[in-house]
């Protein structure tokens, strides 16, 4: 029978941040609550287990100077790489696009198959009513994916068999040299997906639609992640208003203070 104190001392080995450890209790509660439903164990010890309180990131995309510095780093990462690294660098430009325009998660993009591209709709994620949910990549977007050399005729940048996690760490390391290159010293790839949903929200794309195609599981998530940019998209709108204002033709008369319009205006009231 294993018992919270054997679980809590399991734990206490882990030597993962608080996120990880976050997602492996996920999976140790999971597991637990099939062993009961199942009727192995009387009781789900690992029910009681607290999940490590992690300090929320804040969001920070990146600037337009930095992207125009990380794509621009990529001719020299080729470069400097050698030649059994050569394939996986040309491979970097594909990711570092795929990245910024679809808002996938790094673990997301790295196993991303070649079935999931369809001109240029890329399949996100089926909703729990069914309803398939797609994203649009820009033209050079899906140029770049089908110039770069795949690992197998169906997978992008990864072979399907390998362990995933160690691949994707592997991405992780690639891209930390990429940022040095571009002298972009705290980029990381999570913010690509920042980048995403920041500059939709800025565009005037509503925030329902943004959680849509981030995946979250509800609008409020998005909110919570991106509020300082709902703001900052508020402030537009207002900006964006007041200068049409400023062009209204009443508005303008009205400031001068034309005595026939005002007179037509008392009339109407």
């Amino acid at each position: 029978m294993v018992s919270e104190a054997t679980l809590r001392d399991f734990r206490a080995g882990w030597r993962d941040g608080p996120l990880s450890s976050t997602k492996k209790l996920e999976r140790l509660r999971t597991f637990f609550r099939f062993a009961q439903e199942n009727k192995w164990v009387k009781e789900n010890p690992a029910s009681k287990l607290k999940a490590p309180k992690s300090p929320q990131r804040p969001t920070l995309p990146f600037s337009n100077e930095e992207t125009v510095r990380i794509l621009a780093a990529l001719d020299l990462y080729v470069e400097q790489s050698g030649p059994r690294a050569k394939n996986s660098a040309r491979r970097l430009h594909g990711l570092v696009l795929l990245l910024r325009y679809s808002g996938l998660r790094i673990g997301d993009a790295v196993k991303l198959t070649t079935d999931r591209i369809n001109g240029n709709k890329l399949f996100l994620y089926t909703q729990k009513t069914g309803v398939l949910v797609f994203t649009i990549l820009p033209d050079f977007v899906v140029r770049a994916l089908d110039a770069i050399p795949r690992v197998t005729p169906t997978h992008f940048f990864w072979s399907g068999a390998d362990d995933l996690d160690g691949v994707v760490s592997s991405w992780r390391k690639r891209l930390r040299k990429l940022f040095q290159f571009a002298n972009v010293p705290d980029g990381h790839a999570h913010r690509f997906r920042d980048t995403f949903a920041t500059e939709l929200l800025l565009a005037g794309v509503p925030i329902e639609r943004v959680s849509r195609l981030l995946g979250h599981q509800s609008v409020r998530v998005t909110e919570k992640h991106y509020a300082p940019w709902t703001e900052s998209r508020q402030r537009q709108i207002e900006a964006d208003l007041q200068r049409a204002w400023e062009r209204d033709p009443l508005v303008l008369l009205l400031k001068k203070g034309t005595p026939e319009l005002h007179g037509k205006t008392e009339a109407v009231n």
